[in-house]
């Protein structure tokens, strides 16, 4: 099974592009995107060209704001959106496809913010993401990918120190957080295969960021420890654009 995740920073732009073509190029049977930026019947609309998909919505109250989707060529067994935690379920941010052998979650984490403003915030979503999970894998295995909006170690982007405790994405708490995740059987899938790789998924619109690879790489494939001898390949597809953030994909027998 190909599952592509991307954050596509608003799907009616996103769709003027190449973003039809690079689908067929990727080849996806699940393809989940996060920052669609628009509302359910809005989505909908700007994904019709994508034929033979099962498509599932999940718009923020806040028009033009945050959002997710899934589209899955196999019909889910059971489909949810969001955490069922009130204070989180207003931007669209969740969503779960379960399947025969696993549940997969699409996941856009919210962003700490300019000045650090929802870092207090950010913490507490990690906790009950993280406690969200962990009740699903009571259940089966989960697959949980999406734009987690932090850079987990140096490695992870490009100006480590000039970042770190400054910029929302490379907080010591949002750090904390991913650790949380990998400490309780969570597996970063392209770390585990690319230990030593230097890749990015995000690049700033500003200063050339994309030109120079000056990037973060903040989008994942966390997949619980019983899946991990399935999985064959994790790619970061940063030779694809259209939006601040490229796709990133993994093959994996289900």
């Amino acid at each position: 099974m190909r599952i592509v995740s991307w954050n596509v920073n608003g799907i009616r732009a996103i769709v003027k592009k190449d973003f039809f073509q690079s689908i067929e190029k990727l080849r996806p049977d699940i393809l989940c995107l996060q920052e669609t930026k628009a509302q359910n019947e809005e989505t909908a609309t700007a994904l019709e060209p994508l034929e033979n998909f099962n498509t599932h919505l999940n718009a923020a109250d806040r028009k033009g704001y945050a959002g997710t989707a899934i589209l899955s060529k196999e019909r889910p067994v059971s489909f949810t959106n969001d955490m069922g935690v009130a204070e989180h379920d207003m931007e669209g941010r969740v969503q779960c496809a379960e399947y025969d052998n696993f549940f997969l979650v699409n996941v856009y984490v919210p962003n700490s913010g300019r000045e650090l403003v929802r870092l207090d915030y950010r913490q507490k979503w990690d906790k009950d993401f993280l406690a969200y999970l962990k009740n699903l894998e009571k259940t089966k295995p989960v697959i949980a990918c999406g734009d987690f909006n932090v850079a987990h170690r140096p490695i992870d982007l490009k100006n480590d120190k000039a970042n770190y405790n400054k910029v929302a994405g490379y907080t010591q708490t949002e750090i904390d957080g991913m650790d949380r995740f990998l400490d309780t059987q969570f597996v970063d899938s392209f770390r585990l295969l690319h230990p030593d790789e230097v890749a990015y998924t995000y690049w700033s619109y500003r200063f050339k960021a994309r030109e120079r690879n000056t990037g973060w790489r903040i989008d994942y494939f966390l997949i619980s420890e019983a899946l991990v001898e399935k999985l064959k390949s994790v790619t970061i597809h940063s030779d694809i654009f259209g939006s601040d953030h490229c796709p990133i994909g993994i093959e994996i027998d289900l």
